[in-house]
């Protein structure tokens, strides 16, 4: 069970960093153009100043060759740079290729049973359903986290479920429930797992008495 951030914003990750309970983060084209910064000194960065398991660096190219090239620059950064591919055709024959040569990969953008076994098969390190995004076409995201995890249980797969695209903590917890092994989330959502409005008020009260007893 570990929680990977889904954003492209140094401050938010390093701030979150201090806590421990960070193993990893994936990014992707649309987060790095909102923070506005260069992809590649980005995923440098963060390769150099924090020690996660994984970084993913999603790749370009409508081939797998392109992808393949795309992916030469990340993977001389260091060992935890993730390759981040397209559940497509050539992404798959790319994720292949990595594979044999021992580069850990992040299959993405998946949305059925089937495209997860292709994503097994192509020997990816992890494969991403996309939670929310399911939800938004009108069926249940977690219940394909529940499904996924099921099958690779059953056929004692080695990729690892890692459910994206979690826009509220009931996802999260339930996506876990449901098999994923790994989480990857907003900073909003992640700082709302501990934060409940119970938690605080009882802490009020605590403090309170604290000062009583004292």
């Amino acid at each position: 069970m570990k929680i990977f951030l889904d954003t492209a914003n140094y401050q938010e990750i390093a701030e979150r960093y201090q806590t421990g309970l960070v193993s990893g983060i994936t990014t992707n084209p649309t987060l790095v153009r909102k923070a506005g910064c260069n992809y590649y000194e980005f995923i440098k960065t963060l390769a150099n100043d924090f020690a996660f398991e994984s970084i993913s660096a999603e790749v370009d190219g409508d081939k797998a060759e392109d992808m393949l090239n795309n992916a030469r620059q990340y993977t001389e950064i260091g060992s935890n740079i993730t390759i981040k591919l397209p559940l497509t055709k050539e992404g798959l024959i790319a994720c292949k290729v990595l594979t044999r040569q021992g580069v850990t990969t992040n299959v993405t953008l998946c949305f059925s049973g089937a495209q997860a076994v292709m994503a097994a098969l192509a020997g990816a390190t992890y494969v991403s359903p996309f939670v929310g995004r399911c939800n938004d076409n009108s069926f249940s995201g977690v219940e394909l986290i529940r499904a996924i995890s099921s099958l690779y249980g059953v056929q004692k797969v080695n990729t690892k479920v890692l459910a994206a695209s979690l826009r509220d903590v009931h996802h999260v917890s339930r996506s876990l429930l449901y098999g994923a092994d790994v989480v990857t989330l907003p900073c909003s959502v992640f700082d709302k797992m501990y934060d409940h409005v119970l938690t605080r008020e009882g802490l009020e009260i605590f403090n309170k008495d604290f000062k009583e007893i004292q």
